[in-house]
């Protein structure tokens, strides 16, 4: 090939660089189709005229933070997730309980107990509001674009967020977070049916899935799986390993989920569940059933592949029950409403209370 391109001409070699670049352009064009339609109220250049400098200035910030502590990537696309399958991406996750309603609040659910970034939001949100004014860019917004830039400061693939959300004027309670978010301690079975409900199918369950490519666990989500026996489907090595890490099923401490590159947003994970190394129930069971496990050794082998499917599913992930238009409010500060008041969500309410720790 290297042959073949030095004997070329100049003006073929223009010509041939003209045409990769219309075709490069085509291709981005495309999987942009790809990721439509959008949420009536969505836009990809949202913010193009009230905004335009709102992305850069969340990346910059995004740099410093990611520079400084590498496990807030994990921890902010975490927290987009939570918010997003909770009564949709609303920004709910963000608020504070409220004297005049229950102390059961959404943040305050098992689940997000764990979950932490809520003062990165904040700062964003302040850095945002001084550049273009307040109740310029929700919350929400500003959630969504950080879980994507935390995603691409790690090796991850980059791609266009739509924007237009607003905030929620309410938060979820604890029964209706426990009902809402996959729990670790369950099979690719009951996830599938769980996400299906929601609308996504068994690739989008196993490319959401590869977001364990980076981040830990906590003892308690997976220690199930080494006492009082372990569990056939965990490598012996690697369970040998974490028994010195969770010395008891209730140890206060954590281990990577993706064993290859931690810090990395690859596909390595997905290597991990071939190997039997995946830390969670709800990982490893997604190559044990024969359903997802063509899923897992295609994404494993393809990283391009997981990465054109994870953009796909996020895209469609931070569009769930978006309120757009005049709908809820552009708060002023992430954890409270603009007015003193906070409504308590009326999402019905499961008896699902297994998960401690959700995906």
């Amino acid at each position: 090939m290297a042959s073949k391109i030095t004997v070329m001409p100049f003006h073929t070699v223009a010509v041939s660089v003209g045409v990769l670049v219309v075709i490069m352009a085509l291709h981005l064009q495309g999987l942009e189709a790809q990721q439509q339609p959008l949420v009536k109220g969505l836009s990809w250049k949202y913010y193009e005229s009230s905004c335009p400098k709102l992305e850069s200035i969340i990346r910059k910030q995004m740099e410093k933070v990611i520079k400084k502590d590498v496990g807030l990537a994990a921890a902010l696309l975490r927290l987009h997730f939570h918010d997003c399958f909770v009564q949709g991406c609303d920004g709910s996750v963000l608020l504070d309980g409220s004297a005049s309603g229950p102390v059961d609040s959404e943040k305050t659910a098992p689940p997000n107990l764990s979950l932490r970034g809520f003062d990165v939001i904040e700062d964003l949100r302040r850095r945002v509001h001084k550049q273009c004014g307040a109740g310029s860019v929700s919350c929400s917004d500003i959630t969504a674009i950080v879980a994507r830039d935390a995603i691409v400061l790690t090796g991850g693939p980059d791609y266009s967020v739509p924007l237009g959300r607003r905030d929620g004027l309410s938060f979820a309670t604890r029964n209706a977070t426990l009902a809402n978010l996959p729990s670790p301690f369950v099979g690719t079975d009951s996830l599938l049916t769980s996400l299906a409900a929601k609308n996504f199918d068994a690739t989008d369950a196993v490319a959401l899935s590869g977001a364990h490519t980076i981040g830990v666990a906590h003892c308690p989500s997976f220690t199930r799986r080494l006492y009082p026996t372990q569990d056939a489907t965990m490598d012996k090595t690697l369970a040998n390993t974490l028994k010195g890490v969770c010395p008891t099923q209730n140890t206060n401490a954590t281990t990577f989920l993706d064993l290859r590159s931690p810090n990395v947003f690859d596909n390595k994970y997905f290597v991990d569940l071939m190997n039997k190394q995946g830390i969670l129930t709800s990982d490893q069971d997604l190559y044990t059933d024969k359903r997802t496990r063509e899923i897992v050794k295609s994404f494993a082998v393809n990283q391009t592949l997981f990465f054109e499917k994870f953009v796909n599913v996020m895209v469609k992930m931070g569009q769930m029950q978006v309120l757009t238009g005049t709908k809820g409010e552009i708060r002023n500060t992430c954890n409270k409403r603009n007015s003193n008041e906070l409504v308590i969500s009326n999402i019905v309410e499961d008896h699902n209370t297994d998960g401690v720790e959700n995906l």
